[in-house]
């Protein structure tokens, strides 16, 4: 095997004509790796997104094989077609938090997308939003419109991520409510295997998707969350200015941030993660 690419999160191999993708324990926040691993995490984001590509399987996607992969990264890696990445971040949003949130109090709008006046944190949009960011190898990316994706990638194309991204959505957060979750966003990367479209890297994950727990939902506030918020609330509560060196996590940061990737991949799939 070559070891081909070192993301924030994942290792991407090459391994003759397939690719392997490792899911580390590493955590990202702000763009930012902080030096301290969440024990599991790589093993429960990987299975979580190996469930969520079988509920999807209408959809093509990059996966070869979830065990075919060297033993030393049994659990946290997947078997994967190589793609020709889709330069978009494909972002749908059911809910108003984060970036949008301050993007839609600055300016009214969320990539483009002019919203209704006097929305709060975590209201519920009267529809989900397409609004795709761009893919940057380094630092922060940054909002687009959707006629900047009609610019880089024709209308067809843009089209098509636009209605593959929120038809991936809304399904997919219909089944997170009957489970008492809600999904409050989620971003999706896309390439091409030849000349068909194909969903790629993650899907649905506590690190990729605002994951809120349903019965606590109140509008107007922070929400609790089962995703990687909890480390970048506490993050930010260090004073930690969001430049390289990250702050090293404390344990009981460390212990509460591996439950509720737990408790997020249990609710979804049903299934039980060994305390």
């Amino acid at each position: 095997m070559r070891h081909i690419h070192a993301g924030k999160v994942r290792d991407l191999y090459e391994d003759g004509d397939s690719l392997l993708l490792v899911a580390s324990d590493r955590v990202s926040v702000y763009d930012v790796v902080l030096p301290t691993p969440i024990p599991d995490k790589g093993a429960l984001l990987t299975q979580l997104s190996n469930w969520w590509f079988e509920y999807f399987a209408g959809v093509p996607n990059h996966v070869l094989s979830t065990t075919d992969v060297p033993a030393e990264f049994a659990g946290r890696a997947v078997r994967v077609k190589p793609l020709k990445m889709v330069q978009v971040e494909c972002i749908a949003r059911g809910y108003l938090s984060g970036s949008g949130l301050k993007e839609y109090r600055s300016t009214g709008a969320v990539s483009g997308i002019a919203l209704p006046t006097g929305l709060r944190e975590g209201d519920k949009l009267p529809e989900p939003i397409f609004t795709p960011t761009t893919k940057a190898s380094v630092g922060h990316d940054e909002s687009i419109t959707f006629d900047d994706v009609v610019q880089q990638e024709g209308r067809e194309v843009a089209e098509r991520l636009r209605d593959l991204t929120l038809d991936i959505y809304t399904r997919g957060a219909a089944y997170a409510a009957e489970r008492g979750v809600i999904i409050a966003d989620t971003k999706f990367e896309f390439g091409w295997d030849g000349d068909v479209l194909t969903l790629g890297d993650e899907v649905l994950t506590s690190d990729s998707s605002r994951y809120w727990p349903a019965a606590e939902w109140e509008p107007g506030r922070p929400q609790r969350s089962f995703d990687k918020q909890f480390v970048r609330d506490w993050a930010t509560s260090t004073g930690w200015d969001r430049e390289p060196p990250g702050p090293e996590i404390p344990a009981e940061i460390v212990d509460a941030t591996r439950g509720k990737y737990r408790e997020a991949y249990q609710l979804i799939t049903g299934a039980v993660w060994p305390a």
